[in-house]
């Protein structure tokens, strides 16, 4: 077959909305081809790809918001074949110079996969991993309310009468929540009876929300078990920190090209920062900070209970170096020893 019949390859960027996309295809000279926009249902998926294809070979795409608007229409395209590219927030200054709207970013888009710019493959949120991300999500928010549920039920005793405050304040949270849930009438006004209320009704959402995190603990313990049985066996490692990492491997590890790749996903990895005769490094403060912290519990384990950890901290601490110094190097080689056990944690996993 000569040149002139081959099929003509061409790029879509797509920028992505709760209700509606918005689609541009341009080919592998950067050449604007048109734009569509579909409703953010399978009919619109359809129609899309159709519209794609008449314009020759789709391949390639690039789609803003992976994980939240766009994780529909991305698992789409999967399923026709087409690599997909996770495209980030545009630049600031470009976005100053050049004006926004979704048809620009979409193009936009498009240009980024078409520069090599985009290289970032999404996630498949297909396995253990997006289960043990949606435990965590709902994890977070009932850890949130139960502490915002205390501090109200304080704050309601703090204002309170001096003896009821002197009867129900406890130090312990669960003394204290125990004490407002069994309460009676504090008395026939309208301010004790919309007091007790209150406590009694804050009380019961505190014991609430624990049960709910004793069931959602238990099966993020199970999952952990089950889905990183290896990262689990690792001295300090528990369900919390091992669903925090797995998850920000994702279900398609061999998106991560080595233990560097996962230490910048995780912002452990120092960033040059040299000048002339100075030689340096700083911190990163990209990557995603609850890997970070998983990584920082994992590390403040060790220090306080691991002998080979306790053995390095201080022999770095001879040389002069700081405790935070310490727990940033901890942190980057701990990377390095987790990487292929989560590997092969996600791989076992995957296998039917």
């Amino acid at each position: 077959m000569t040149e002139a019949f081959l099929p003509y390859e061409v790029i879509l960027g797509v920028d992505t909305h709760l209700d509606t996309h918005v689609g541009v295809v341009i080919d592998a000279r950067g050449k604007w081809f048109g734009e569509l926009s579909i409703p953010a249902n399978l009919t619109g998926y359809q129609e899309l790809w159709r519209w794609a294809q008449s314009f020759g070979q789709l391949r390639s795409a690039g789609i803003e918001g992976t994980g939240t608007y766009g994780a529909g229409l991305t698992q789409f395209l999967r399923t026709k074949t087409v690599e997909i590219f996770e495209i980030n927030r545009p630049d600031r200054s470009q976005r100053r110079f050049q004006g926004k709207s979704d048809p620009t970013d979409a193009e936009n888009a498009a240009r980024m996969v078409l520069s090599g710019k985009a290289q970032a493959i999404p996630k498949l949120q297909s396995g253990v991993a997006e289960a043990m991300r949606m435990i965590s999500v709902a994890r977070r928010s009932a850890v949130k309310a139960r502490t915002q549920t205390i501090n109200q039920l304080r704050a309601l005793l703090v204002s309170a009468p001096d003896d009821i405050r002197n009867r129900l304040w406890k130090s312990k949270p669960d003394q204290c929540v125990k004490g407002c849930e069994q309460l009676e009438a504090l008395g026939d006004t309208v301010l004790l009876k919309t007091l007790t209320i209150s406590l009694r009704l804050l009380a019961e959402r505190w014991l609430y929300l624990t049960e709910e995190l004793k069931k959602l603990d238990a099966t993020l313990d199970s999952l952990t078990k089950q889905g990183a049985k290896r990262l689990r066996d690792q001295f300090g490692v528990g369900p919390q920190t091992a669903a925090t990492l797995i998850t920000i491997a994702g279900d398609n590890p061999e998106r991560l090209r080595n233990e560097a790749a996962l230490a910048a996903l995780c912002g452990t990895n120092p960033l040059p920062a040299s000048s002339g005769k100075t030689v340096r490094h700083r911190l990163n403060r990209g990557g995603s900070r609850s890997a970070n912290n998983a990584l920082w519990t994992i590390v403040l384990v060790r220090m306080r209970s691991d002998p080979r950890t306790r053995a390095y901290v201080a022999r770095r601490t001879a040389e002069g170096k700081s405790t935070k110094e310490i727990q940033r190097c901890l942190k980057r080689y701990l990377v390095r020893e987790l990487y292929p056990l989560i590997l092969a944690d996600l791989k076992e996993a995957s296998c039917p």
